[in-house]
């Protein structure tokens, strides 16, 4: 399940190509401004206004006048850039998506239809198609120790290099309010995280965490 392919519906992001160049979707993180930089002179003129230099924003996007914008970035057809939200740069935002009041963003891809509405922050991380933060989850990026992040699953460790690596959420995931998802977490697709939860490690898709000790599959409907 850390596999790029059975993470995310590559076919939904502007990255899609480059994603699937990787087996393992974090080692992407590092290449996010120069694949940003090169989607970014190849956009179409009639599609997208390149607002500032290497920020490219499409006609159709809707950016408040209090937001702020740093580049690289892409912003899609559709996506909404509400009060105050902090763009830190090298962030690819996909149609439809929703980054909302005081939320920041920075090196990362997010897919198209996510919703990053209500104070949260996303730093170095992957967020899949329609994948969604409630009001103040964040993805925590450095460890306290500043030592590299490692990818835990199944009782093993996979270096990943990378000091700073948030998490990498697959498609349809909702992440509950006020949710910390600590270095190095990767949340399968179609999978749920309780409100308040400090997550660590691996969530396999279709699941339902309720606590580090209780994740349950979900039941199909």
């Amino acid at each position: 399940m850390l596999k790029t392919k059975d993470l995310f519906s590559l076919d939904k992001t502007l990255a899609g190509e480059y994603l699937s160049r990787f087996n393992f979707p974090w080692f992407v993180l590092e290449a996010i401004t120069e694949i940003i930089r090169k989607i970014g002179k190849d956009l179409p003129e009639e599609e997208y206004d390149e607002v500032s230099s290497m920020v490219w924003v499409h006609k159709k996007a809707l950016i408040s006048p209090s937001a702020y914008i740093a580049a690289p970035a892409i912003i899609c057809e559709g996506a909404e850039i509400r009060q105050g939200a902090f763009i830190r740069g090298s962030v690819l935002i996909g149609k439809d998506c929703v980054v909302g009041n005081s939320t920041e963003v920075k090196n990362s891809i997010l897919f198209d239809g996510v919703q990053v509405p209500h104070y949260n922050y996303v730093g170095d991380s992957i967020l899949g198609y329609k994948a969604h933060l409630g009001a103040g989850a964040v993805t925590s990026n450095v460890k306290s120790d500043k030592t590299n992040v490692a990818v835990r699953c199944d009782g093993e460790k996979i270096e990943t290099g990378l000091r700073k690596f948030g998490a990498i959420i697959g498609d349809n995931a909702e992440i509950g309010c006020n949710s910390v998802l600590n270095p190095g977490t990767v949340i399968g697709k179609n999978s749920v995280v309780y409100p308040l939860s400090s997550v660590r490690g691996t969530v396999k898709e279709n699941s339902i965490y309720k606590a580090a000790d209780k994740i349950v599959e979900k039941r199909s409907e």
